[in-house]
């Protein structure tokens, strides 16, 4: 993909990562659309990127994500990729974490995603990508996590199956499967106190890697053993 003049709707533009991730698009003179909870958050980031057309979702609300994807076609006259910034976190013991809280997390972490790239997948041709960010709990799967690791795991294998089956498109399915990040993520879980996490990786260093996959067309960001991320083709 060509990052100038590339048509991307990032669901989760408001959280750190997203509005990095959308100012280094305009930037890099691409048009994305900002899609996010909080007005206000949403039009400070739409400032930043010259006025992107904005529009608010609820991670609740499936079929509200998915007529998103219908409004930024209709606002860019396209659709070229969608990159879905969304998570949220919980901690504690399988036991103690509630099924109204379990149920929150496959929501915002694996359902909503879901929806914007189902609805996004038939829009999007040759040369375009489909994405979201899973993370490394999805693979871990550490004691504390169960819930909030087994909804990001549920997204990390539909992306794999959706990725078969774009095969012959020329789209390409891309996993952001990122570390813990220098975002105050896990201090904002919906229940429980985040373990003792090591220094987070620089945002920038997450948007970098990002970038370079949707250029790329590849199919995978994660953690490298040679730079802090790698870029699987």
């Amino acid at each position: 993909m060509d990052m100038r003049g590339a048509r991307i709707l990032v669901p989760g533009a408001t959280g750190q990562l997203g509005a990095a991730l959308v100012t280094r698009l305009h930037a890099l003179g691409a048009r994305p659309a900002l899609a996010g909870r909080n007005p206000d958050a949403l039009a400070r980031v739409s400032a930043l990127c010259g006025g992107a057309p904005a529009r608010t979702f609820d991670a609740w609300d499936l079929d509200r994500c998915a007529l998103t994807v219908h409004w930024a076609e209709t606002e860019l006259g396209g659709l070229d990729g969608v990159v879905v910034c969304l998570g949220v976190a919980a901690f504690g013991p399988a036991p103690e974490i509630s099924d109204a809280v379990a149920e929150h997390l496959t929501a915002v972490n694996a359902l909503a995603p879901m929806a914007f790239l189902r609805a996004a997948a038939p829009r999007i041709g040759e040369g375009g990508a489909l994405a979201a960010v899973t993370g490394v709990v999805a693979e871990a799967a550490p004691a504390g996590m169960a819930d909030y690791a087994a909804a990001k795991a549920a997204l990390a294998t539909w992306l794999t199956a959706v990725r078969r089956e774009q095969r012959r498109s020329g789209v390409s399915v891309l996993e952001i499967n990122l570390p813990h990040m220098d975002t105050g993520f896990a201090q904002r879980a919906v229940h429980g106190q985040a373990p003792h996490l090591p220094q987070g990786l620089p945002v920038e260093d997450a948007v970098d890697a990002v970038v370079a996959a949707l250029s790329d067309g590849a199919r995978l960001v994660r953690p490298g053993t040679v730079a802090p991320l790698e870029v699987v083709r």
